[in-house]
């Protein structure tokens, strides 16, 4: 059995899918208190090494594993940031990391690495970012493959693009892990658990939730999803990227955070669709339904094919934490931990954080494959 260190840990996305593949954890970094919280009330740490401060850790201090794997803070080169590169905020604490297995001896650095990222690291500083990323990583002493994967690809169904960038230890031979294709996404949904679905109405006529497994056939949620934006938002058939801010509520920017358009039992006169202003309207790809929001945020009319006579029957609403937790591939009763020890708004941010399970289970199978495991 592999055995993995967790570094910048948040609430153990990589540790869950890791372990999925059959791996062990045995240690864990990460600096925020109320992320700890969680992570260790979702799973068993006892016994476990634990820092919770990576540019205060010494290399000798860590124990010896097959595999590192980490998360980085990536807010300076994300494009929704403020872009001031890879030496910029909190993401100078990938050099860190870099460091650490520097500090290794050959025979104690770990065979195999795992990073994430947003895809902007490929694009940041004009690409020079990616280039001292994978220069810093090629010193430490691996060879480095990478792939920009998508999570709706693998199960669950947000439209979330990441970075992986995995390395094998150079005096170790050669390993082909990479590229990974999401073809088994179904199977990957099964390993979450829970019903599967397609987007329907219940007899109650509410739209529904969105199942266990946070999925359904097609890549299907069970919500009928819309964009938190008062710009020209959109009926999409898979969630917005996930964000820390997504507590943050409706924006004046495009292809924002999902919102919940939810839909009660209604009365309709006629088989027509409301007239009236086009600005605002939104058209669902599946022709489910238009609606039109005010400056307010609110519904002002909608149609379901058919005109409706109470436009009070329609809502807009954020997705839960829940839901959140989710769409980044954790199960019920692990959210359920976390929630009992953090407030909604960490929560949110918390799944924001996170790396999707599914896509590390993904890599550490065929790592998990290449070592005959």
């Amino acid at each position: 059995m592999l055995k993995f260190i967790d570094f910048f840990a948040g609430i153990g996305g990589f540790r869950l899918g890791l372990e999925k593949a059959g791996m062990k954890c045995i240690g864990f970094c990460e600096k925020d208190k109320f992320a700890v919280k969680s992570y260790t009330a979702m799973y068993d740490t006892k016994g476990e090494w634990y820092a919770n401060d990576i540019t205060a850790v010494k290399a000798e201090n860590i124990p010896k594993a097959d595999l590192w794997c980490a998360g980085s803070p990536c807010q300076a080169v994300s494009i929704a940031g403020k872009r001031n590169g890879l030496h910029g905020g909190r993401s100078n604490l990938f050099f860190d990391f870099v460091n650490l297995l520097k500090g290794k001896k050959e025979k104690d650095k770990p065979e195999w690495i795992i990073l994430e990222n947003v895809k902007g690291l490929l694009s940041s500083n004009k690409g020079w970012d990616f280039l001292e990323y994978l220069c810093e990583l090629d010193e430490s002493g691996y060879d480095l493959q990478w792939q920009v994967f998508n999570s709706k690809d693998y199960g669950v169904p947000q439209n979330r693009e990441r970075v992986y960038t995995v390395g094998h230890l150079r005096n170790r031979g050669r390993r082909k892990i990479l590229p990974v294709t999401g073809e088994n996404g179904a199977a990957l949904s099964q390993i979450i658990g829970g019903s599967q679905g397609y987007r329907v109405y219940d007899t109650n006529g509410v739209s529904v939730t969105l199942g266990s497994n946070g999925g359904g056939y097609g890549a299907k949620t069970g919500l009928y999803l819309i964009d938190q934006s008062t710009i020209k938002p959109k009926i999409t058939d898979t969630a917005r990227c996930i964000t820390a801010r997504y507590n943050a509520g409706f924006v004046n920017r495009t292809a924002a955070n999902s919102a919940v358009l939810e839909i009660n039992k209604i009365n309709v006169i006629g088989n027509h669709t409301l007239s009236g202003h086009s600005d605002g309207r939104i058209v669902s790809p599946i022709g489910i339904s238009f609606a039109v929001m005010d400056n307010h945020d609110t519904v002002t009319s909608i149609t379901v094919n058919e005109k409706i006579k109470d436009k009070n029957n329609v809502r807009i609403r954020k997705l839960t934490p829940r839901e959140c937790f989710r769409l980044q591939g954790f199960s019920d009763d692990l959210f359920e931990k976390a929630r009992a020890v953090n407030s909604d708004s960490q929560l949110y941010k918390q799944a924001g954080n996170a790396v999707t399970v599914n896509v590390v289970y993904a890599i550490g199978k065929k790592i998990a494959e290449q070592e005959g495991h």
